[in-house]
């Protein structure tokens, strides 16, 4: 192993480690005082021990372990190291921080809070390219044997937890439940993506080379140039794409606008953007 690939390999453990201690964290601090069961296998715990007062931490790994051992013995080795490390941590962290205080009573607050920190806590255990296991496990074999999609097997799974929720602990638990979910999938994107939003632009021009000059020279952005054919007229023509910052949309417009006033320009939202002049590749921001 070379010293590079070692320093990665540890850098994705420390995100590990470190996105599994904050879900833990979490857990104690706002969604376990307060019987938010906000799906996976840590709302269950707390259903179990609402039910027969087992330690979540436990219930966390009678389900964890076996899960894991299954998908390996089902699906093979695709799991890896990272995920049978996962699966132990987490609920590991979680008995160690068991003492931590609660934070609130407040139910909105601790589901909008502990949804946030586990969004943060997962988005950081994502980018090392780990898993915690659970329930995300039971989602790859459900879509491995019966073909649904990951994302609808994943989302069909919470909600069962939530609807359980909302029978053992009570409906209002189960509806606060489903804002910590939400908070959490929309958290989990920003420590994915980043708030860094740039735009794309595709620019329709018969005075396509002008405006690639004008945007290379005055905006200092790269043009990539597209071949297409008008759908009316079937006449060639180019497209110019260019991906620009927020604050240089203005200015863009400007630019093309001053070259040709009837020029027709789509711009478009992406979230992440690799490459010279913006983000680069393998950066964990």
């Amino acid at each position: 192993m070379n010293q590079n690939h070692r320093t990665h390999w540890y850098s994705e453990y420390i995100l590990l480690l470190l996105g599994s201690l904050l879900i833990a964290t979490s857990f104690n601090m706002f969604l376990n005082p307060n019987k938010i069961a906000s799906g996976g296998t840590t709302g269950i715990s707390i259903i179990i021990r609402q039910l027969f007062g087992i330690e979540p931490a436990l219930t966390q790994w009678a389900l964890n372990i076996p899960l894991f051992l299954v998908g390996l013995w089902l699906l093979g080795r695709k799991f890896g190291a990272k995920t049978a490390v996962g699966s132990v941590l987490l609920p590991l962290l979680v008995l160690l921080t068991r003492g931590l205080p609660s934070l609130t009573d407040n139910l909105l607050l601790a589901s909008i809070y502990g949804g946030i920190l586990i969004g943060i806590g997962l988005g950081l255990v994502f980018r090392g390219k780990g898993s915690t296991g659970g329930l995300d496990l039971a989602a790859q074999l459900v879509h491995r044997f019966t073909g649904m999609s990951l994302g609808l097997a994943v989302a069909m799974l919470d909600g069962m937890v939530i609807l359980a929720a909302g029978i053992v602990l009570s409906p209002e638990k189960a509806l606060y439940a489903l804002i910590g979910l939400f908070v959490t999938s929309k958290t989990i994107n920003v420590v994915q993506i980043g708030f860094n939003y740039s735009k794309v632009a595709f620019i329709i021009s018969g005075q396509a080379e002008v405006i690639k000059q004008v945007i290379l020279t005055e905006l200092d952005r790269g043009v990539t140039m597209l071949q297409a054919t008008g759908g009316y007229t079937g006449e060639a023509r180019m497209v110019l794409m260019v991906v620009v910052g927020q604050t240089e949309v203005s200015r863009l417009k400007e630019l093309v606008k001053a070259t040709d006033p009837g020029a027709f320009v789509i711009l478009s939202d992406t979230n992440e953007v690799l490459g010279e002049g913006f983000k680069i590749h393998g950066q964990i921001t």
